[in-house]
């Protein structure tokens, strides 16, 4: 997957881009060669802070629902333990992230926004947790790096109703840190990473871990929960309801098993 990872550098900021055309969906492989990136990173002293990008119009899509085994390898095995250790590793990366989200964020999506520890969207960025309207389990950590950013109450609105939040409504609930014409959001995200690059690179470091604290532990025990919930409900009638409206663009007819 490192064919769909590149990185460019410009003074002490690099800037790692996803380009899986058209939807940018995630996969354990995708997110094992993305960790690997932040990884090399951390060992570069030339490199004070990263920013997270991706081409086309859509941020992320989030996993690839779609299939007779979503979430599955070519072996029919879950993807899900991989995928999720995966994102720990990048949640435990030391070097300063800024997302530039262009477009849509979805499910897993969102979960990559939040690995930054801001976040830069232009007018036509949408977040949504949609798990929910899918008969499914939040999952990439997200019930525990969401309310971290948004408060619980603005995580609980998002998680359980599983809406579309738009740039100006994420910028209220603080989930967006700016916003920027769509041309510009790389360059703007560029700007707030390299404003960071300027300072002293330990006290940086140093001062990002106290904040984060336990941060990448909370994520792994996090997923751990929301993989068994997940686990459960890919079971469920509502689960396979829920794929097939997604795919017929309908809402779904929910019948509680």
């Amino acid at each position: 997957m490192k064919e769909h990872i590149s990185v460019t550098r410009e003074g002490h900021v690099a800037t790692v881009v996803i380009d899986r055309a058209p939807h940018n969906f995630v996969n354990a492989a995708l997110i094992g060669a993305l960790a690997d990136v932040f990884e090399e990173l951390a060992g570069d002293d030339a490199c004070r802070a990263i920013v997270l990008a991706s081409e086309g119009k859509v941020f992320c899509g989030g996993a690839d629902l779609s299939g007779d085994k979503p979430l599955a390898n070519d072996d029919g095995e879950s993807e899900t333990p991989a995928l999720y250790r995966n994102a720990v590793r990048l949640f435990a990366a030391p070097k300063p992230v800024v997302a530039a989200v262009q477009g849509s964020a979805v499910g897993a999506g969102l979960g990559l926004a939040l690995v930054g520890d801001f976040r830069v969207a232009a007018p036509e960025a949408r977040f949504s947790a949609s798990f929910v309207t899918l008969g499914f389990h939040a999952g990439f950590g997200i019930t525990h790096t969401l309310p971290r950013v948004v408060g619980q109450q603005h995580a609980s609105l998002m998680l359980l109703t599983g809406r579309r939040v738009k740039a100006e409504d994420a910028y209220r609930y603080g989930l967006v840190d700016e916003i920027a014409p769509l041309g510009e959001v790389r360059a703007a995200a560029q700007r707030l990473a390299a404003e960071i690059a300027a300072n002293a690179p330990l006290a940086i470091e140093a001062t990002r871990a106290t904040l984060r604290g336990d941060l990448a532990a909370g994520v792994k025990a996090q997923t751990d929960q929301e993989r068994a919930e997940q686990d459960r409900l890919m079971q469920t009638a509502d689960f396979r309801e829920g794929i097939r409206a997604t795919a017929e663009r309908r809402p779904g007819n929910f019948v509680r098993g």
